[in-house]
């Protein structure tokens, strides 16, 4: 099992207390050590997710790193005492690995996004950081069942050796694909990055970096793709900020992740 940054215990589900260059240090150790582990990039709406979800909860449980996505988490793991943590998003994870030189020319693979997007966005980020080169993509066809993903994506990544592979399946299937298949290829690391595939590739834009700051990108997100988005946002939303006010009042408790070293108090 892959060494792992210490956690916070966010409503039962095991939040990373990392920032962005601890994130980046994290996966180089992975690849330095010769361990393995897959990354979920969470928000508020994964974490209500694994309240009805225990498969899903113990997945994130066993997870290498789960990063702090939204800014509600941030602001969970920093009323926890974790002072140092900050936003952890996914976009923001992949241009900072593509960033460090050593990690940049490892073997990368892109799998997820809609026919054409992976491609796309390998040349994207290969004008941006030059010497960049995946050594694979895989955009599974719109009508491909889920073992028919499985088995042609996991046949592409055997074939590619790849060490590190961005996943856009989007959550939670992305979630449940990398803690099913990370055991049987060579990958060091597995990043879900769910919606960086639109982000980084132009297909969709992103919110302002002022509306990210302060928890508003839900906002942007939601104007963009009402019709995607609002039924996920009516429920999140307030089944996030209820469970939170359950826990601030000691009205309710969640039990610790049962993997890995959480903390689940105040950080003294």
């Amino acid at each position: 099992m892959a060494t792992r940054p210490p956690r916070a215990n966010v409503l039962g589900v095991g939040i990373s207390c990392v920032d962005l260059p601890a994130a980046v240090r994290t996966i180089a150790n992975w690849i330095r050590d010769g361990e393995h582990g897959y990354v979920c990039i969470r928000d508020a709406h994964g974490v209500v997710l694994c309240q009805h979800d225990e498969e899903l909860r113990r997945i994130h449980n066993e997870a290498g790193m789960v990063t702090p996505d939204g800014m509600p988490l941030v602001w969970f793991c920093r009323a926890l005492g974790f002072r140092t943590v900050s936003r952890v998003y996914g976009p923001d994870l992949m241009c900072a690995v593509l960033a460090d030189p050593a990690l940049r020319v490892r073997r990368h693979f892109l799998l997820g996004g809609a026919p054409g997007v992976a491609a796309e966005l390998a040349r994207t980020l290969g004008r941006r950081f030059p010497g960049f080169s995946p050594v694979g993509t895989y955009a599974p066809p719109p009508e491909a069942t889920a073992d028919g993903v499985d088995e042609r994506a996991v046949a592409a990544l055997h074939a590619s050796n790849a060490e590190i592979v961005w996943v856009g399946l989007g959550s939670p299937k992305q979630e449940r694909w990398m803690a099913r298949h990370l055991s049987h290829t060579a990958a060091t690391a597995m990043i879900g990055v769910g919606a960086a595939f639109d982000f980084l590739s132009g297909r969709k834009p992103q919110a302002p970096g002022w509306m990210q700051r302060i928890g508003l990108e839900w906002l942007f997100r939601l104007v963009t793709e009402p019709r995607r988005l609002t039924g996920r946002y009516l429920k999140t939303i307030p089944a996030f900020i209820w469970l939170v006010i359950l826990t601030a009042t000691g009205l309710r408790s969640f039990p610790s992740p049962e993997t890995g070293s959480v903390t689940t108090t105040r950080k003294r």
